[in-house]
Protein backbone atom coordinates (compact mmCIF):
# COMPACT_ATOMS: atom_id res chain seq x y z
CA UNK A 1 0.00 0.00 0.00
CA UNK A 2 1.08 3.77 -1.25
CA UNK A 3 0.99 6.65 1.48
CA UNK A 4 1.49 9.81 -0.17
CA UNK A 5 2.16 13.31 1.22
CA UNK A 6 4.05 16.14 -0.77
CA UNK A 7 7.18 15.64 -1.92
CA UNK A 8 7.00 12.16 -1.54
CA UNK A 9 6.04 9.03 -1.48
CA UNK A 10 6.31 6.17 1.15
CA UNK A 11 5.42 2.27 1.18
CA UNK A 12 3.30 1.99 4.66
CA UNK A 13 4.19 -1.88 4.74
CA UNK A 14 7.68 -3.17 3.56
CA UNK A 15 9.03 -7.03 4.49
CA UNK A 16 12.39 -8.46 3.05
CA UNK A 17 12.19 -12.28 3.66
CA UNK A 18 8.93 -11.94 6.18
CA UNK A 19 10.70 -9.75 7.88
CA UNK A 20 9.26 -6.32 9.14
CA UNK A 21 11.04 -2.97 7.61
CA UNK A 22 9.82 -0.34 9.95
CA UNK A 23 8.83 2.70 8.54
CA UNK A 24 11.38 5.24 10.09
CA UNK A 25 15.05 6.71 9.72
CA UNK A 26 18.63 6.58 11.75
CA UNK A 27 19.23 9.82 12.66
CA UNK A 28 23.09 10.72 12.10
CA UNK A 29 25.38 13.69 13.02
CA UNK A 30 28.38 15.73 11.43
CA UNK A 31 31.52 14.42 12.73
CA UNK A 32 35.57 15.13 11.17
CA UNK A 33 37.21 11.98 9.40
CA UNK A 34 40.47 10.80 8.90
CA UNK A 35 41.77 8.26 6.80
CA UNK A 36 45.24 6.29 7.74
CA UNK A 37 47.25 3.73 5.86
CA UNK A 38 49.24 1.19 8.20
CA UNK A 39 51.57 -0.82 6.40
CA UNK A 40 54.07 -2.95 8.29
CA UNK A 41 56.66 -5.47 6.71
CA UNK A 42 53.87 -8.20 6.39
CA UNK A 43 49.79 -8.35 7.13
CA UNK A 44 50.04 -9.64 10.26
CA UNK A 45 52.09 -6.84 11.76
CA UNK A 46 50.01 -3.86 9.48
CA UNK A 47 47.06 -5.58 11.04
CA UNK A 48 48.24 -5.45 14.57
CA UNK A 49 49.32 -1.73 14.55
CA UNK A 50 45.79 -1.15 13.35
CA UNK A 51 44.00 -2.86 15.62
CA UNK A 52 46.05 -1.53 18.46
CA UNK A 53 45.39 1.74 17.07
CA UNK A 54 41.76 1.52 16.80
CA UNK A 55 41.10 -0.06 20.18
CA UNK A 56 39.11 1.64 22.90
CA UNK A 57 37.21 3.75 20.08
CA UNK A 58 33.80 2.49 20.41
CA UNK A 59 31.75 5.46 20.90
CA UNK A 60 32.69 9.23 21.16
CA UNK A 61 30.42 9.28 24.33
CA UNK A 62 33.44 7.59 26.54
CA UNK A 63 36.14 7.19 24.30
CA UNK A 64 37.37 10.35 22.60
CA UNK A 65 36.84 8.78 19.62
CA UNK A 66 35.40 6.11 17.22
CA UNK A 67 37.97 4.46 15.21
CA UNK A 68 37.81 1.04 12.89
CA UNK A 69 39.46 -0.87 10.18
CA UNK A 70 38.20 0.06 7.16
CA UNK A 71 39.84 -2.66 5.26
CA UNK A 72 43.05 -4.33 3.71
CA UNK A 73 45.16 -3.18 1.05
CA UNK A 74 47.53 -5.33 -1.27
CA UNK A 75 51.42 -4.06 -1.68
CA UNK A 76 50.71 -2.55 -4.38
CA UNK A 77 48.22 -0.62 -3.51
CA UNK A 78 50.18 1.41 -0.35
CA UNK A 79 52.75 4.05 -0.53
CA UNK A 80 55.80 1.90 0.45
CA UNK A 81 54.72 -1.38 -1.53
CA UNK A 82 54.31 -3.12 1.76
CA UNK A 83 50.80 -4.77 3.20
CA UNK A 84 48.79 -2.30 4.55
CA UNK A 85 44.66 -1.35 6.41
CA UNK A 86 43.45 1.24 5.80
CA UNK A 87 42.18 3.15 9.53
CA UNK A 88 39.24 5.90 10.25
CA UNK A 89 39.13 7.76 12.92
CA UNK A 90 36.03 10.32 13.70
CA UNK A 91 36.10 12.74 16.16
CA UNK A 92 33.73 15.54 17.17
CA UNK A 93 36.08 18.91 15.99
CA UNK A 94 38.60 18.98 14.26
CA UNK A 95 40.94 20.11 17.47
CA UNK A 96 39.80 16.49 19.08
CA UNK A 97 41.36 14.86 16.10
CA UNK A 98 44.75 16.75 16.65
CA UNK A 99 44.60 15.06 20.14
CA UNK A 100 43.39 11.80 18.92
CA UNK A 101 46.05 10.76 16.10
CA UNK A 102 48.85 12.46 18.01
CA UNK A 103 48.28 9.86 20.71
CA UNK A 104 46.98 7.02 19.03
CA UNK A 105 49.52 7.00 16.02
CA UNK A 106 52.83 7.65 18.31
CA UNK A 107 51.51 4.90 20.98
CA UNK A 108 49.92 2.79 18.85
CA UNK A 109 51.41 2.46 15.46
CA UNK A 110 55.20 3.78 15.89
CA UNK A 111 55.35 1.73 18.83
CA UNK A 112 54.47 -1.73 16.71
CA UNK A 113 57.13 -3.57 14.97
CA UNK A 114 58.07 -1.97 11.18
CA UNK A 115 54.94 -0.03 10.78
CA UNK A 116 54.97 3.24 9.05
CA UNK A 117 52.15 5.51 8.63
CA UNK A 118 50.51 7.19 5.50
CA UNK A 119 47.57 10.05 4.71
CA UNK A 120 45.41 7.89 3.17
CA UNK A 121 42.37 11.14 2.49
CA UNK A 122 43.98 13.58 0.51
CA UNK A 123 41.85 16.51 1.56
CA UNK A 124 42.41 20.23 2.09
CA UNK A 125 42.14 20.35 6.22
CA UNK A 126 45.04 18.87 7.99
CA UNK A 127 46.54 17.61 11.19
CA UNK A 128 50.88 18.05 11.32
CA UNK A 129 50.56 14.30 13.63
CA UNK A 130 54.33 13.59 11.92
CA UNK A 131 55.42 17.07 12.21
CA UNK A 132 55.06 16.59 15.93
CA UNK A 133 56.32 12.84 16.53
CA UNK A 134 59.29 13.51 14.43
CA UNK A 135 60.77 15.25 17.54
CA UNK A 136 60.68 11.83 19.28
CA UNK A 137 63.52 11.42 16.54
CA UNK A 138 65.86 13.64 19.54
CA UNK A 139 67.42 15.31 16.58
CA UNK A 140 68.25 12.60 14.33
CA UNK A 141 64.72 12.54 12.61
CA UNK A 142 65.53 13.17 8.57
CA UNK A 143 62.96 14.40 5.70
CA UNK A 144 62.07 13.06 2.44
CA UNK A 145 59.99 14.05 0.03
CA UNK A 146 57.47 10.70 -1.95
CA UNK A 147 55.91 12.06 -5.15
CA UNK A 148 55.53 15.77 -3.56
CA UNK A 149 54.43 14.10 0.12
CA UNK A 150 56.79 15.31 2.89
CA UNK A 151 57.76 12.17 4.77
CA UNK A 152 59.54 11.78 8.23
CA UNK A 153 62.07 9.12 8.59
CA UNK A 154 62.41 8.68 12.51
CA UNK A 155 65.09 6.19 14.14
CA UNK A 156 63.68 3.37 16.20
CA UNK A 157 65.92 0.19 17.62
CA UNK A 158 64.18 -1.70 14.60
CA UNK A 159 65.29 0.78 11.81
CA UNK A 160 63.01 4.03 11.18
CA UNK A 161 59.70 4.63 11.70
CA UNK A 162 58.00 6.18 8.63
CA UNK A 163 55.65 8.51 8.72
CA UNK A 164 53.42 11.74 6.54
CA UNK A 165 54.08 14.89 8.20
CA UNK A 166 50.32 15.67 7.81
CA UNK A 167 47.01 13.81 7.72
CA UNK A 168 43.71 14.95 6.57
CA UNK A 169 40.60 15.30 7.99
CA UNK A 170 37.16 16.29 6.30
CA UNK A 171 33.91 16.13 7.36
CA UNK A 172 31.69 13.35 7.71
CA UNK A 173 28.96 11.55 9.35
CA UNK A 174 28.92 9.23 12.25
CA UNK A 175 25.44 7.28 14.07
CA UNK A 176 24.18 5.98 10.97
CA UNK A 177 22.55 2.66 12.62
CA UNK A 178 19.89 0.55 11.88
CA UNK A 179 17.86 -2.08 15.01
CA UNK A 180 17.89 -6.21 14.38
CA UNK A 181 14.52 -7.29 16.30
CA UNK A 182 14.83 -10.84 17.06
CA UNK A 183 13.11 -13.81 18.58
CA UNK A 184 16.14 -14.74 20.58
CA UNK A 185 19.65 -14.33 20.69
CA UNK A 186 20.84 -17.22 18.54
CA UNK A 187 18.75 -15.40 15.82
CA UNK A 188 19.70 -11.51 16.73
CA UNK A 189 23.77 -12.69 16.48
CA UNK A 190 23.54 -14.34 13.70
CA UNK A 191 21.61 -12.22 11.66
CA UNK A 192 24.10 -8.87 13.01
CA UNK A 193 27.22 -11.27 11.98
CA UNK A 194 25.54 -11.43 8.56
CA UNK A 195 25.20 -7.72 8.51
CA UNK A 196 28.71 -7.06 9.41
CA UNK A 197 30.40 -9.28 7.03
CA UNK A 198 28.58 -8.13 4.23
CA UNK A 199 28.86 -4.18 5.58
CA UNK A 200 32.91 -4.42 5.42
CA UNK A 201 33.20 -4.83 2.08
CA UNK A 202 31.61 -1.45 1.22
CA UNK A 203 34.73 1.24 1.47
CA UNK A 204 34.20 4.38 3.45
CA UNK A 205 32.74 2.91 6.63
CA UNK A 206 33.77 1.32 9.83
CA UNK A 207 31.44 0.32 12.23
CA UNK A 208 32.69 1.23 15.55
CA UNK A 209 31.49 -1.42 18.20
CA UNK A 210 33.15 -4.86 19.50
CA UNK A 211 32.68 -6.87 16.09
CA UNK A 212 30.88 -4.09 14.78
CA UNK A 213 27.52 -4.78 16.94
CA UNK A 214 26.58 -3.07 20.16
CA UNK A 215 23.70 -4.48 22.57
CA UNK A 216 23.62 -1.51 24.88
CA UNK A 217 21.59 0.92 22.88
CA UNK A 218 21.27 4.02 24.10
CA UNK A 219 18.70 6.95 25.05
CA UNK A 220 19.82 10.54 25.71
CA UNK A 221 18.99 11.59 29.53
CA UNK A 222 18.82 10.22 32.94
CA UNK A 223 16.87 9.87 35.72
CA UNK A 224 20.05 9.66 37.68
CA UNK A 225 21.84 13.86 37.46
CA UNK A 226 24.89 13.79 35.77
CA UNK A 227 24.23 10.47 33.89
CA UNK A 228 23.83 11.99 30.18
CA UNK A 229 22.90 8.75 28.68
CA UNK A 230 21.50 5.70 29.99
CA UNK A 231 20.18 2.47 28.26
CA UNK A 232 17.53 2.43 25.79
CA UNK A 233 14.52 1.01 27.72
CA UNK A 234 11.88 1.17 25.21
CA UNK A 235 14.24 -1.64 23.19
CA UNK A 236 15.38 -3.58 26.75
CA UNK A 237 13.03 -7.25 26.36
CA UNK A 238 13.65 -7.70 30.48
CA UNK A 239 12.03 -4.50 31.20
CA UNK A 240 9.06 -4.32 28.53
CA UNK A 241 5.69 -4.98 30.81
CA UNK A 242 7.78 -2.10 33.30
CA UNK A 243 8.43 0.51 30.34
CA UNK A 244 6.55 2.37 27.06
CA UNK A 245 8.33 -0.41 24.90
CA UNK A 246 8.70 -0.56 21.26
CA UNK A 247 9.44 -4.55 21.07
CA UNK A 248 6.33 -6.49 19.60
CA UNK A 249 5.26 -9.57 20.78
CA UNK A 250 7.77 -12.41 20.38
CA UNK A 251 11.00 -10.24 20.22
CA UNK A 252 13.39 -10.99 23.16
CA UNK A 253 16.86 -9.97 21.75
CA UNK A 254 17.75 -6.82 19.80
CA UNK A 255 20.88 -5.91 18.63
CA UNK A 256 22.52 -2.80 16.79
CA UNK A 257 24.68 -2.20 14.10
CA UNK A 258 26.16 1.55 14.43
CA UNK A 259 28.15 3.13 11.07
CA UNK A 260 30.30 5.79 10.79
CA UNK A 261 31.21 7.02 7.21
CA UNK A 262 33.11 9.38 5.23
CA UNK A 263 30.03 10.36 3.31
CA UNK A 264 26.29 10.17 3.43
CA UNK A 265 26.81 7.38 0.11
CA UNK A 266 28.69 5.37 1.96
CA UNK A 267 26.54 5.31 5.39
CA UNK A 268 23.67 4.43 2.96
CA UNK A 269 25.40 1.79 0.92
CA UNK A 270 26.75 0.48 4.32
CA UNK A 271 22.98 0.55 5.39
CA UNK A 272 21.29 -1.05 2.59
CA UNK A 273 23.68 -4.40 2.30
CA UNK A 274 23.27 -4.83 6.35
CA UNK A 275 19.55 -4.22 6.54
CA UNK A 276 19.20 -6.83 3.54
CA UNK A 277 21.68 -9.40 5.30
CA UNK A 278 19.84 -9.10 8.29
CA UNK A 279 16.58 -10.23 7.06
CA UNK A 280 16.94 -14.13 7.81
CA UNK A 281 15.19 -16.36 9.58
CA UNK A 282 13.98 -15.63 13.39
CA UNK A 283 14.15 -11.79 12.77
CA UNK A 284 10.78 -10.12 13.57
CA UNK A 285 11.64 -6.55 12.50
CA UNK A 286 14.53 -4.56 11.27
CA UNK A 287 14.01 -0.26 12.85
CA UNK A 288 16.39 2.56 13.54
CA UNK A 289 17.43 5.08 16.24
CA UNK A 290 16.26 8.63 16.07
CA UNK A 291 15.56 11.30 18.22
CA UNK A 292 12.79 12.97 16.52
CA UNK A 293 14.79 14.32 14.26
CA UNK A 294 16.52 16.78 17.23
CA UNK A 295 20.19 15.72 17.09
CA UNK A 296 21.74 14.97 13.96
CA UNK A 297 21.15 16.96 10.66
CA UNK A 298 21.55 13.41 8.51
CA UNK A 299 18.40 11.10 8.45
CA UNK A 300 18.75 7.58 6.37
CA UNK A 301 15.05 6.33 6.02
CA UNK A 302 15.16 2.83 6.03
CA UNK A 303 12.14 2.53 3.28
CA UNK A 304 14.30 4.74 1.23
CA UNK A 305 17.26 2.93 1.35
CA UNK A 306 15.92 0.06 0.49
Amino acid sequence: MLKTRPGRVELEHVHINNVEIENTFAEAFEMWASRLIVTASNDRWAMTAARTATGFATSIIGCGCEAGIEGALPPEQTPDGRPGVIVLFFTMSSNDMEKVLLNRVGQCIMTSPTSACYDGLRADAKVKTGGKLRFFGDGFQSSKLLEKRRLWRVPVMDGEFVIEESFSMQKAIGGGNFLILAENERAALSAAEASVEEMCAVPGIIMPFPGGVVRSGSKVGSRYKGQFVSTNTAYCPTIRRQVVSALPEGVNCVMEIVIDGLDEGAVREGMRVGVQAACRAGVVRISAGNYGGKLGRYHFHLHEIL
